[in-house]
């Protein structure tokens, strides 16, 4: 089964959604399951897992409503706030249903040592015993940071989203690559192939501008711990739905059908212990 692992959905409010400024007004819209699903079927993807956009409880009992009436998401990685004194109620409460699969938080708008504060390292620490995985959204100057976290939690399973969203347009590569053969390291993370197209230059990008990136993933993460996302709607500002996945489907074009079932599919699958 194809599993596109990382999309959003959202219902537009400008009071709640600031981060969706005007240079984005393309993203100023809903976008619904209803919307996604037609794109997947041209695509021959079989199904989904929705991630939080807003650090809201709310929204994460609402991406799982969605997962309850659309059978083609597959699982929820959702928002709680893991610096609480109430986080592991609050865990149990949604652990309880099966869509819930993960949590994150934008951490990108944080502090670079924001993951090493205890209360956040607390949070951490309970969901490892519930099975939830941890999805780490940053920018290269958090890897540091993000590495030591995830070293720190060896039993925990992270992804990392977006390849660390490096600065693809300005070409710059080499302290990313180094954080990414640091962070690799550790056998409890993967990785996402997703977020590419709006880190280059969104008007002009060519498929080449992408190679070093991905191929430095693949050295060190290995085909095991990589999964394609596309992280619609949010790439829509740089590319529609179907070039983003030829992208990849392209880089990866002369690997093994088995290795290209676990990047598309089966590491998803795997990682966020979906029910198929």
């Amino acid at each position: 089964m194809k599993i596109d692992a990382h999309q959003h959905f959202w219902k537009y409010t400008p009071e709640r959604d600031t981060w969706i400024d005007d240079s984005m007004a393309k993203l100023q819209a809903d976008f619904l399951p209803s919307d996604l699903k037609g794109l997947l079927e041209a695509n021959s993807i079989q199904g989904c897992i929705a991630v939080q956009a807003d650090q809201s409880e709310e929204e994460t009992k609402w991406l799982l409503n969605l997962a309850t009436e659309n059978d083609f998401i597959k699982g929820v990685v959702g928002w709680v706030d893991l610096c609480a004194d109430t986080v592991e109620e609050r865990l149990l409460f949604f652990s309880k249903n099966p869509f819930f699969k993960g949590v994150r938080h934008i951490v990108q708008a944080e502090k670079s040592d924001f993951v090493l504060q205890e209360d956040f390292q607390n949070g951490i620490r309970k969901l490892t015993p519930l099975g939830l995985t941890y999805d780490l959204l940053v920018y290269p100057h958090q890897l540091e940071a993000a590495t030591e976290l995830v070293f720190q939690h060896p039993e925990q399973t992270f992804i990392l989203d977006h390849l660390a969203k490096p600065n693809i347009k300005a070409h710059e590569i080499e302290s990313w690559k180094s954080q990414i053969e640091r962070i690799s390291a550790a056998p409890n993370i993967s990785c996402k192939l997703s977020g590419m197209v709006t880190e280059a230059d969104s008007a002009h990008w060519k498929a080449k501008d992408f190679t070093p990136y991905l191929q430095t993933v693949f050295d060190y993460f290995g085909v095991e711990r990589i999964l394609f996302g596309s992280d619609w709607p949010v790439c829509l500002l740089a590319a529609e739905y179907k070039k983003v996945l030829q992208l990849v489907q392209d880089f990866t074009a002369n690997l093994s059908k088995e290795e290209q079932t676990r990047i598309f599919g089966a590491n998803a699958c795997e990682i966020y212990n979906l029910t198929i």
